[in-house]
């Protein structure tokens, strides 16, 4: 399919994984952003690991006049990937209009995503508020310190949606980690603590922290409809601040 001119395609970039579940996932995803938003090209590029990668589906754009798209991440907070690999990707277009929106995260719909997976795997009304629940919001983690900012807002979110606390955790590089951070829940008296997988879709890290839990853990974020909504929400948030330079100034920095 060749790039219409009219509308900018909406292009998700996920990571990629060796979890095959991954790319299922994903694909699903994008078919409720298509049901969605009927008649808008939805496509899909990975970052690495899994077909198609993010330059193979640039390729149509590529010398095509008038052609548009916007590159919206799969990524649930700012980092090297949305800071330079992305807008890498999109100057290596010639000929093409190819911007990059804000990652997903933080946002309230992932929040109202992350409470309907706990809900799911056994979380109950009255734990809402509740003196001994708590819970552990488990990420992949990153070294940039504007994407733990991004998580810790997110966790904040989350917390005061369940009104309990929920302590952002992290399966790599940085602390603390699921099991320490549930161990610190612990001593303070929290019993009832529930693991949010603050994932995009099934892979490595979301198995581990799952299996960390003390109690349930919940699925990845995957197909949720909030999920799909908010990725039209980063693609449209996008389009208009293509066309107001100080809101576009105002999302790269927020």
């Amino acid at each position: 399919m060749r790039p219409t001119p009219h509308r900018p395609a909406l292009v998700a970039v996920a990571h990629g994984s060796r979890d095959p579940r991954a790319v299922h996932t994903v694909s699903a995803l994008l078919d409720r952003v298509r049901e969605l938003r009927p008649g808008l090209d939805v496509r899909l590029g990975h970052i690495e690991l899994n077909e198609p990668l993010l330059d193979h589906t640039l390729e149509d754009f590529a010398g095509t006049g008038g052609a548009s798209a916007v590159l919206v991440p799969l990524l649930l907070s700012r980092g090297y990937h949305v800071k330079h690999d992305l807008p890498s990707a999109a100057a290596k277009v010639p000929g093409a209009d190819v911007r990059v929106a804000a990652p997903l995260g933080p946002h309230p719909l992932l929040a109202e995503a992350l409470a309907s997976r706990l809900a799911e795997a056994g979380w109950r009304d009255e734990d809402n508020g509740s003196r001994r629940a708590a819970v552990v919001l488990a990420s992949a983690g990153s070294r940039d310190p504007e994407s733990a900012e991004d998580t810790r807002r997110a966790a904040a979110l989350l917390a005061e949606r369940l009104r309990v606390p929920v302590v952002p955790a992290y399966a790599s590089a940085l602390a603390p980690t699921v099991p320490a951070a549930v161990r610190a829940l612990t001593a303070r008296g929290r019993h009832r603590i529930a693991v949010a997988s603050y994932f995009a879709a099934p892979g490595l890290f979301a198995t581990r922290s799952a299996e960390a839990a003390p109690w349930i853990a919940a699925q990845p974020l995957g197909t949720h409809p909030a999920l799909a909504r908010l990725l039209l929400h980063r693609y449209d948030e996008a389009l208009t601040a293509h066309s107001h330079p100080a809101r576009l100034r105002e999302l790269t920095a927020a």
